[in-house]
Formats: structure tokens, C-alpha cells, sequence
């Protein structure tokens, strides 16, 4: 999921409201799953303008029931879900980015994922979690991404190195020989700072066995871990092998195409968008797990679909949720948007199951690790966003920049 950040000042004012007028109500009585009725989902980028046709195919199996489908972009989907909330009018279905489900869970506003339908073995052990708050699931896993290593096979033979480094170590010999050796710009692309650097910064952390909370919702990023992974990432600054400075909607594979930057770590879309947009560098490239500290992790993202607490079309709300997140709905989907599917039986036929890249990032979704669902879960990323800054551009050591992280987490999860 991809989305800017939220302004925090709204957050608190609506939510205010939102506590006293979205409380988990009833919604009053349900009119069943069968009978006419008018469900209205909203979903956001991408998802929200493919869900549409999806739609149409469902009413065809059940005429009673209209899906209604709002198309809602990231830039402002949190701004009208707490407004909607807080004046009681939230869709009977939603899409739920990974950052929202904590927040929207706490209040209250969303119905609790009735895990008799919906079997958390069907699906990735990460999806699940980011759908999980405070021991109860919100959110039926819909698609998932994870970040796996892009690398130039080309440049490697030049680099004089032999496939994908395995470890952390072999990292860090493969940016500085890509550079000394083959004559690259830079050794790897990580983002130095600014929003969202912790995506990059993830596989870095839980590799080394690190997390910025732990599976209570407890602050433990300034732990021996973090500081050691932390200490790392900044480490390809301080040797000039990554790019220290921060370039807003900078794209990476420009510079990948051009052979300036040689490696990143990157997402199931950009596997497309490579094959699109720069088909000479076809049999020139691969994608192979993150390396290995002390275990090869990644971070999990994507999203969840909920049911609003207060809907009356909750029994035709899960009925759509059950054709949305079944096998077989999860690999149509993947065939409509290239979403990976959080339901693992959906990676077992089709092009999926013999797509060589997509492997690759189901074998990383098995171990990619999610945050726990959080209230304040953007504001809680923010402060490593900003410890990875301090570090990155000199001005901190990784201890200190992590201490005051957590010291600033630990007042928002309170």
C-alpha cells in the first residue's frame, strides 16, 4: 500500500468526535444476505477502479444485491474515513491500509472478522496480523506486497560476483564491488530519509532480529538489534555507497535501467513496471530474498477489507468479503490488478504458480513480519523515519537516534 501521510492534527480532532459517535453500535437489525438490497464498498488507488468490474460479475450470482463501488484516492482516503466515521456514515465495506485498521479497530468502528467464515490458516501469517488488534481480527486479508532484492545480473558478472549475496555481509561486498568493479554510480539504493524510509529500513531490522514494536504493541526499537541494523544501514552513506540525498517521488529504476544504481529493494509492482517500461533490460536483471542477518525477513504490506460496525448489510457484506478473499477470487483479482493474493491456496495454479520472480516473494511472504495494528501507527513510523535522517545524514549516532525514537514511541502507544 502506498498512500502520504496523514496530517496528525486531524487525526486527533476528529477522532474525538469519532470516539462518540462510532462506538460499535449495532447498526441495528441486519436485512440478510438475500434480500434487495444496496452494498456500498469503498476502495482506494488502483484497487478502487478495478473493484468496479468485479462488482458486476458478482451481481450476476446474486441479482438482489447491488455492490456499489467509490473509487477513493490514498492522498485522502484517511481524511474521508474519519469523516465519515465520526458522522456515523462509514461505507458497509472498505479497503483498509495497513496503517488505518489500529486506529479505526480502537474506536470501535468496525465489526470483528467472524473467524468461523474466514480461516486465518488460509492465509500469509503477516496478512492476518496486520488485520489483528488488541487480540481480536478486523480486517479479512485481501492482497499482501513484501520487499525482496532487485539486483543487475549484467553488472554482477562485471562485479566478478556469483549470483545473489546471501547475507547481510554479502551485501555489503556486492554494493562496494559494483562500484569498485563494475563501475556503478552508487552500490545500492535505500532511502535515506524523509517519508516512508523505514519501508526501507525494515528488512534491515527484522533480519538482525529487531522490531519497532513487539507483539504486545510495546516499543522496542532502541534494542541491541535495531541500534546494530540502524548501524548498518547508515553505514552505506558513510562509505559513499548510497545516495545520501533524499529526492521526493525519485524512481529508482530510471538508474537501475541506466546501470547507475546496481541494486534496491523493491516490490511485486515494480516487477511489471520493469518488464513495461524497460523491456531491453529483459534477462539483465533478477530478484532474490533479502539477505540474510540472522534470519532473511522482510516487511509485509497490503490490505485488509473490513465491515463497518454500524452497517445493516452485514451478512451481504460478508458474503462479498468471502468472494473477495477466497482462491479463487484472489487469483482473479491478481490477474485483474497483479495484486498478490494473501490466500495462499490462490499461489497454487494459474501464472502465479510458475512465475520464477513471484516465487520469490511468496518464499519472503512466508517470514515477512507486519506491525501491530496501532491507533497511532503513522505517527509511531514517523519517528523512525526520522532516527533513519538523523543517522543517515550524519547527525546521530544510531543509539541515540533510536533512544529518542523510542522515548517519543512509547508516549504514543502509552
Amino acid at each position: 500500500m502506498h498512500h502520504a501521510a496523514r496530517t496528525t492534527s486531524l487525526a486527533l480532532v476528529v477522532a474525538s468526535a469519532l470516539t462518540l459517535t462510532a462506538c460499535g453500535g449495532s447498526g441495528g437489525a441486519d436485512v440478510g444476505a438475500e434480500a434487495k438490497q444496496t452494498l456500498i464498498v469503498w476502495a482506494m488507488g488502483t484497487e478502487g477502479e478495478k473493484l468496479a468490474d468485479v462488482a458486476k460479475t458478482y451481481k450476476k450470482a446474486h441479482p438482489n444485491v447491488t455492490v456499489k463501488v467509490t473509487p477513493v484516492g490514498w492522498d485522502v482516503a484517511h481524511q474521508k474515513l474519519v469523516a465519515a466515521a465520526a458522522a456515523g456514515k462509514l461505507p458497509d465495506v472498505m479497503q483498509m491500509g495497513s496503517s488505518f485498521l489500529g486506529e479505526f479497530a480502537d474506536m470501535g468502528a468496525l465489526e470483528p472478522v467472524d473467524t468461523k467464515a474466514f480461516k486465518q490458516d488460509d492465509f500469509f501469517p503477516a496478512a492476518w496480523d496486520q488485520g489483528t488488534y488488541d487480540g481480536k481480527s478486523y480486517g479479512v486479508p485481501w492482497y499482501v506486497d513484501t520487499r525482496v532484492l532487485f539486483y543487475r545480473t549484467d553488472l554482477a558478472k562485471k562485479a566478478g560476483l556469483k549470483g545473489a549475496p546471501a547475507t547481510m555481509a554479502d551485501l555489503r561486498k556486492a554494493a562496494e564491488a559494483y562500484q569498485d568493479e563494475a563501475g556503478t554510480k552508487w552500490g545500492l539504493h535505500i532511502q535515506p530519509s524523509g517519508l516512508d524510509a523505514v519501508q526501507s529500513f525494515y528488512p534491515f531490522l527484522y533480519s538482525a532480529g529487531g522490531a519497532v514494536l513487539d507483539g504486545s504493541g510495546k516499543p522496542v526499537v532502541n534494542s541491541p538489534a535495531a541500534v546494530k541494523a540502524l548501524e548498518k544501514y547508515g553505514s552505506y552513506y558513510d562509505k559513499g555507497l548510497s545516495d545520501k540525498t533524499f529526492r521526493p517521488g525519485y524512481d529508482v529504476m530510471k538508474d537501475f535501467n541506466r546501470g547507475a544504481v546496481p541494486m534496491f529493494l523493491g516490490g511485486p509492482w515494480q516487477v511489471g513496471l520493469l518488464n513495461d517500461n524497460y523491456p531491453g533490460l529483459r534477462g539483465k536483471w533478477a530478484v532474490a530474498a533479502v539477505p540474510a542477518d540472522k534470519a532473511s525477513v522482510s516487511n509485509a504490506g497490503g490490505s485488509s477489507l473490513a465491515i463497518s460496525a454500524d452497517s445493516t448489510h452485514k451478512a451481504a457484506a460478508k458474503d462479498f468479503i468471502t468472494y473477495l478473499a477466497d482462491a479463487k477470487g484472489q487469483a482473479d483479482w491478481y490477474e485483474r490488478t497483479k495484486d498478490l493474493p494473501a490466500n495462499t491456496a490462490a499461489w497454487e495454479t494459474g501464472e502465479l504458480a510458475g512465475d520464477a520472480n513471484m516465487k520469490v516473494f511468496r518464499k519472503q511472504m512466508e517470514t515477512a513480519k507486519a506491525l501491530p495494528a496501532q491507533p497511532k501507527l503513522t505517527e509511531i513510523t514517523s519517528k523512525v523515519d526520522d532516527a533513519i535522517g538523523s543517522v543517515t545524514q550524519g547527525k546521530s549516532s544510531a543509539k541515540a537516534a533510536l533512544d529518542k525514537a523510542q522515548s517519543a514511541i512509547e508516549s504514543l502507544v502509552g
